[in-house]
Formats: C-alpha cells, sequence, structure tokens
C-alpha cells in the first residue's frame, strides 16, 4: 500500500487489529469522537478492521461484526458494520466510501444477505450515496442488565447478495449494538 496519497491513489487495507490508541490517530482524543455519547449506549468491538494510511498515520477506519438480529417472528444473521472513522483533515476525498466499500467487499464473504449500521441523521446522505437505506421501523437493541432499548440512531441497511431483500417486521439486534 501506498503510504502517500500523492504517490497514488489511497488503498485500503485489512488491519490485523484496531486499538483506541489506532482511533485516536483518526479522531483525537476527544470525549466524543462519534457523537453519540449522548445515546448512552454499550457498544461492542468490531472484530474485523479495514483502513487507509497516509503519510503513514491511520487516517480511515471501518470495522465489522456479525450479528444475531430477528426481523418480525425469524432470526437471522447480519455484518454490523460501525467504528467508520475519517480523519477530519481529509475527509471530502472518497475515503470514507473507499473503506466502507472495501468492508463490505470482506461482509459479502461472511455469509449474512444483509449489512446493518447505525448513524447519526446528518451521515444519512453520505451512506445512501453508498446504496444504504433506512429503515423506517424503530429497531430494539440489548443493553447491559437485560435492558431493551429503541436505537436513537438512524438504522441503515444494504444488501450483501444480488437476491436480498430485507423483510418486513419488528427488528430486534439480539446484542449489544456495534
Amino acid at each position: 500500500m501506498s503510504e502517500n496519497q500523492s504517490a497514488g491513489a489511497p488503498t485500503v487495507v485489512r488491519l490485523p487489529r484496531y486499538t483506541k490508541a489506532d482511533q485516536e490517530e483518526i479522531l483525537g482524543t476527544g470525549d466524543d469522537p462519534f457523537g453519540v455519547a449522548s445515546a448512552g449506549l454499550t457498544w461492542l468491538p468490531k472484530e474485523e478492521h479495514f483502513g487507509i494510511r497516509h503519510d503513514g498515520r491511520l487516517v480511515a477506519h471501518a470495522g465489522l461484526l456479525r450479528l444475531p438480529v430477528a426481523i418480525g417472528d425469524a432470526e437471522t444473521e447480519v455484518v454490523g458494520v460501525g467504528g467508520v472513522a475519517v480523519a477530519p483533515r481529509v475527509q471530502g476525498q472518497g475515503l470514507a466510501r473507499l473503506v466502507v466499500t472495501a468492508a463490505l467487499e470482506h461482509a459479502r464473504t461472511m455469509g449474512p444477505r444483509h449489512a446493518l449500521l447505525f448513524c447519526r441523521p446528518p451521515l444519512v446522505p453520505l451512506y445512501q450515496r453508498l446504496g444504504w437505506h433506512s429503515l423506517d421501523e424503530e429497531v430494539l437493541v440489548e443493553q447491559p442488565e437485560e435492558r431493551l432499548v429503541t436505537m436513537p440512531l438512524r438504522t441503515m441497511v444494504t444488501p450483501l447478495r444480488d437476491d436480498a431483500r430485507w423483510p418486513s417486521g419488528t427488528v430486534r439486534l439480539l446484542s449489544l449494538p456495534m
């Protein structure tokens, strides 16, 4: 991978791990780097990580995690996409598109028919441009102490197979959100 964008197009690589230090390298050390602390939720760490480096620094990330979900009366799995971050100094250069697209290519090999993410409303247009669709229904997610809460962020889905159609019905993530 090129360490310098001026030497060529940015390249997404699979990361062996993604630490708090990596996140701080991208987003800084603020208390609420994703702008979701007010939701008061406990989140799961991602298991698969993809990133872009520029001048030796990590500048973009997207993570994946397989999760159980109930849609109506049926239980299945989705690939949760989360931890999507682009360093402020390189935003607007298409890096979110690159890192999310690479993550979704890998997600297609993981088995589930759909990917799901939660995002703040201002990010909905970005994900719509990438082919994601907002769910109109409320989505329930598990939280510590066996609490079940309505996800306050926008829930979006995208198919991972050409023939995949999101079923109708109440959606409940059978785990903490990613």
